[in-house]
Order: C-alpha cells, then structure tokens, then sequence
C-alpha cells in the first residue's frame, strides 16, 4: 500500500492523538529547560526506590506534561523548608511535592489547579492497638506526634493535641522511621502521601480512623507571574479530559492501576469498510487501526475482542440497545449521540474536507464547489459527515450511499463530483486509491474527537479510557497513528 499524503499535517494529527484529542490546542514552549524542585522524600509524589531511582507521580506527570508542552523538566533535589518561599525567590520555575493549595501561600506563589483532592490522616504502626482513630488518640496526652514542620499536616496536629505533643522532623520519611521506631505513636499526613508510605512499608505502619479535616486539594507552585501556569493548566486539562490524569492517579496513587476483566470476550462492531480505522485487504483480512489498538487494549485490560462486521446504518442504536459491548469506526463524539451512548475519550482529531478525482481542476476548494449548482456529493447517510454536506450545498445535490467505500468508487467513477469525508478516512482512501483520488481545499469545520461507543453506563468506558492513556503515556497510540494514519498501514 502506498504511502499517504500530507505526512506533515497527519504527523500534527497523530501527537493531538497522543496528547489527547479533546485537550484543544497546548503552548509550546519550544523545548525550553525548566527548573522543577521536589523533595525525593515524599511517596507516591516524589522518592528514592531500594536502587536509588528517582520516582513517582511527579516525575511521570510533568514527563507526560513536558511532552504536550515542548519542554525538558530538570528536577532539582530540595529540602521541603523553604521550597515554596525558594520558588517565590525565582529559584525554581515551579515546584511538585504535594502541595496544598491554601490562601496563604497564594499570597507568595501561584498554584496550578488542583490536581487531587486529599484528606488528613493518623499513621500508625501495624500492631497499634491502644487507639483507633483521633478521638482516643487525643484523650491520652502521652501519645506523640510526629510531622513535618512548614507543611498543613503540622497546623493540623498543632489543633489536634498541641505543640508539647509534637515531634518535628525534616522530612515525612524520618517522621515515618521514627513512628516504626517507636519515637513516636502517630504521624498526621495527607492520606495520599500515607498510602504511600504503607505501600513501601506495608509489614510495618498502617491508616486508622476517619480524616482528620475537611479535603484538601494539592497543586504545583510557581513564582508570582509565571506564565508556565497557564501552560501547565492547559496540559492538566488535557490530561484530566482524556483520563491520563485518572491512570497516573491508578498507578501511584491507589495502585489499582488497569483494570483486569478476567478474559471476559468482548464484542466489537466494525463496518470493514471505513481505511484506515477498519477495512478487508486485497486478500479479504481484515485489517486497520481499530483491529491494531482494540487487540493492543484487551492485552492490557485481559479481554477478549469478538469483532463482528455490521452496517453503519443502525450501528449507534444497536449498541445503545446492548447488541454489541462497544463499536470502533472512527465515530464522531457529538451532544446528540451522547444521549443514547457513552464515548471513549477522544483518541483523535479530525477535520472533515473535500475528497475529488485526481484530475480535478474546476475547484480547488469549498467555495468554489458551492458555487456551482451542477456539482453533487456523495455522502454516507446517517454521519456527521453526511450533516456537514447539507449544510454545504443542501439536500437536493446529496446522493446517499450504504458505505463511503461504495460513495468512492461513484466518485471515480464520475457519478459524483466531491465525498464529504473525515480527513484521515480521507487519507485512507488517498492510500487505496492515489492514482485516482485527492483532497482538496481546507477543512469544511472546526475540528472534531472521534472515540469509542459503549451502552449507556457500561463499566467498559473507565476500563478502556485507562488503557488508551497508558497507550498514550507509553507511545503505543503514537506508533499505531505512524502506522495507520501517516505511513497507510506500512
């Protein structure tokens, strides 16, 4: 199969792909260095493993952040007292270590949004049991406190049994080695950075008891100003809008990570008529980046995929009615099919154009299309695509057919003048057809995600959306667009 043209704008397409189809557009801050302080002494965020490796949340989400961005994070090692008033001095372009958001510290740096909502919780050692929560805890003024000072545990145990009761230590990892030593009876910590230290410590400490105070949320830190803000929001945004914010928070934070849905089968629609997503070769496989990433996402999530060919006429409804578990066809996420299905996050975006014959000359584009009442198009009924057609040129100089693959082929073959068509499906039949077929013009609408379809309020959708945004995080999303979307399946 030839190789598709218009490498340079797919290429653009396949990294909205990987950064997230609904994420919009990013700044890019053309691959400038910054300065990230963390304290490497705070599970799950930032820490040392047993090799000396430097870990976490934080290192993997400003990562994936710096990808989006165009940016190479240089993570400085930094003591907690003093890193916000350091990075309120300019010393560091942001700071990652858990931070919680608090009006007082606005007033010195400014915080991203809220990336996790946290509460305040006792650690305590395994074999505790002279106390169960803060009540008891409280009631014997013999039980010490340890925690970190300058941090809103240390407030919290200051309100919970006052200063005389309280340890200081430099870090949370000492104060955590100084509860398993016994210099101590309990450690306030947020409940993240808790079930972190449990899950390094597991033999040794435990949670008790109810949150100590209402929820928190932590954020990133920057100097008063700083226009990495406003960057880092768009990519958390992003992030959030396309769950790979939910799959970092399953690996650290609850350490769920993906899902297992114990091999179960699940049935897939496809039409195997609609290149590059999902189509028959000339041997009559079928083939395409459905197949490719659907196979890639059950390894993942330990399933079964049952493809099974039906029309695209009828597809959306039968899946809302529980006749398939999901369907893959490069289907657009609108309002209006939201109401009967569930979508997938966005895994690509796409914009819809003008496909014509090689040998067209009487337009280049949508205008002067429009402006000719004897040119038709050919459309697929029941599309987006077939929406945006009507709005271009009416009803009256529309033909209808089953397949784009069919609406093609009546175009080569003169009984049309112009597709209405997504443009990387369009790009799939340039690879099909390049002696025979182009794109021409600009896109006919703003940008659109397509995605995945499941029935309403199946367990599938989290299931799937993890999967894609480790795919994303990894490269395999990256690699399956080279394949299918730039170099045509090569």
């Amino acid at each position: 199969m030839k190789k598709f043209a218009l490498l340079l704008a797919l290429f653009a397409l396949a990294l909205v792909g990987v950064a997230g189809a609904q994420s919009g557009d990013l700044p890019d801050l053309g691959g400038e260095t910054i300065t990230v302080a963390v304290e490497n002494a705070y599970p799950p965020y930032n820490y040392l493993d047993e090799a000396g490796n430097a870990i976490g949340w934080d290192y993997d989400v400003i990562n994936h952040i710096c990808g989006m961005l165009n940016c190479v994070p240089e993570y400085i090692e930094t003591s907690w007292d003093g890193m916000i008033v350091a990075v309120s001095n300019g010393e560091f372009d942001v700071a990652a270590d858990g931070i919680t958001i608090t009006d007082e510290r606005k007033e010195i740096v400014d915080f991203s949004t809220g990336y996790v909502a946290t509460d305040q919780v006792l650690l305590t050692r395994i074999d505790e049991d002279r106390f169960d929560g803060a009540e008891a805890f409280v009631a014997n003024p013999d039980y010490l406190v340890g925690v970190q000072p300058g941090t809103t545990n240390y407030e919290v145990a200051v309100d919970l049994v006052g200063e005389e009761r309280i340890i200081s230590y430099d870090t949370f990892a000492i104060a955590v080695q100084a509860l398993i030593a016994g210099d101590v009876d309990a450690v306030v910590m947020d409940d993240v950075a808790g079930q972190g230290y449990v899950g390094v410590n597991a033999d040794a400490v435990k949670i008790v008891g109810e949150p100590l105070v209402p929820t928190d949320e932590l954020g990133f830190i920057f100097p008063k100003g700083s226009e990495l803000v406003g960057a880092f929001n768009a990519a958390l945004a992003a992030m959030e809008a396309n769950f790979t914010l939910d799959y970092f928070n399953a690996k650290w934070i609850t350490g769920a990570g993906l899902p297992d849905l114990g091999g179960s089968t699940v049935t897939v629609a496809v039409e195997n008529a609609y290149p590059p997503y999902n189509y028959l070769d000339e041997a009559g496989n079928a083939i395409g980046w459905d197949y490719d990433v659907i196979n890639d996402i059950c390894g993942r999530l330990n399933c079964v995929p049952e493809y099974i060919e039906t029309s695209w006429d009828g597809m959306i409804v039968a899946v809302s009615n529980g006749e398939f578990d999901m369907a893959a066809d490069g289907i657009t996420i609108t309002d209006e099919r939201k109401e009967i299905v569930d979508f997938s996050a966005g895994y690509v975006a796409t914009d819809q154009v003008l496909l014509t014959r090689i040998d067209e000359d009487r337009f280049d584009g949508a205008e002067a299309f429009v402006a000719n009442p004897d040119y038709l198009v050919g459309v697929q009924p029941g599309t987006t695509n077939y929406e945006v057609a009507v709005s271009l040129v009416g009803e009256d100089r529309i033909i209808t057919y089953d397949t784009f693959a069919i609406a093609v082929q009546a175009l080569i073959a003169g009984d049309v003048d112009a597709v209405v068509m997504d443009d990387v499906a369009g790009q799939g039949y340039v690879g099909v057809n390049a002696d025979a077929v182009k794109i021409v013009g600009e896109p006919l609408v703003p940008t659109d995600a397509l995605g995945f379809i499941f029935p309403k309020g199946s367990e599938l959708v989290m299931a799937v959306n993890l999967a894609l945004a480790e795919m994303r995080v990894d490269g395999s999303l990256d690699a399956y667009n080279q394949k299918w979307i730039i170099n045509g399946g090569e």
